[in-house]
């Protein structure tokens, strides 16, 4: 996968030094929140919280359309608070850290809205678990109980707050299990084997950079008609 991810930059670096597009390129600077769960781990809602940041290439092909790859720092998890007042208190976090690469192709409309959707790829960096109150230790990178990556379905909306800053509303969720692990059911109290997925909501503040220039030589060269 790896290879596979720097075959796509050397092809975007090769097509911006043959064809111009060096100049059109924009970068991002990207700080937001995750809010985040696991499906399949009998804890529920989006109630785990993360910072999701990083840095993006923005390759537009015209004034509609454009692909873009980041490179992200995203938290990951699954939270759930105190229950009970004894020893099993009924609490649980999940940490799940990963750096990601995510590719996305957008439409942008009247240059205020921009619609996207595309896949990403993410090596888990950070394992951590507790269950009522006390950390599991056997819930680490090495132990191999999580999968040491990542692929996700991404939907992305981004709005023009003003110039150069962009809000953005994020959707991922997993393509495949990131574990497979036994649960004890809450309705039956027997336990299951069960596929586990990310899911999560992001919200980010997007600052981009070059836009100026990139627009000023989409308008002097030909531009691709999609």
């Amino acid at each position: 996968m790896i290879k596979r991810i720097t075959g796509v930059l050397l092809f975007i670096a090769v097509i911006s030094v043959q064809t111009g597009y060096g100049q059109r390129i924009m970068g991002a600077a990207i700080v937001g929140l995750n809010a985040t769960q696991v499906d399949g781990d009998e804890v529920y809602g989006y109630k785990n919280f993360g910072l999701n940041t990083g840095l993006s290439a923005i390759v537009p092909f015209n004034n509609k359309w454009s692909v873009s790859i980041e490179n992200i720092y995203s938290e990951k998890g699954a939270h759930q608070r105190v229950k009970y007042l004894d020893s099993l208190d009924g609490s649980y976090d999940l940490k799940l850290n990963y750096l990601e690469v995510p590719v996305l192709l957008h439409f942008t409309d009247k240059d205020i809205v921009t619609f996207g959707a595309g896949m990403s790829w993410g090596r888990l960096v950070k394992v951590w678990e507790q269950r009522n109150g006390y950390e599991m230790p056997a819930t680490t990178l090495e132990s191999g109980i999580y999968r040491s990556s990542d692929l996700n379905f991404l939907l992305d909306v981004r709005f023009r707050v003003f110039e150069r800053l962009r809000f953005n509303a994020r959707y991922a969720y997993s393509i495949r299990p990131i574990a497979t692990r036994e649960i004890i059911d809450s309705k039956t109290g027997r336990p299951n084997i069960r596929d586990q997925y990310n899911g999560l909501f992001s919200f980010r503040l997007i600052y981009v950079f070059n836009e100026r220039l990139s627009r000023e030589s989409r308008r002097q060269g030909p531009q691709p008609q999609f």
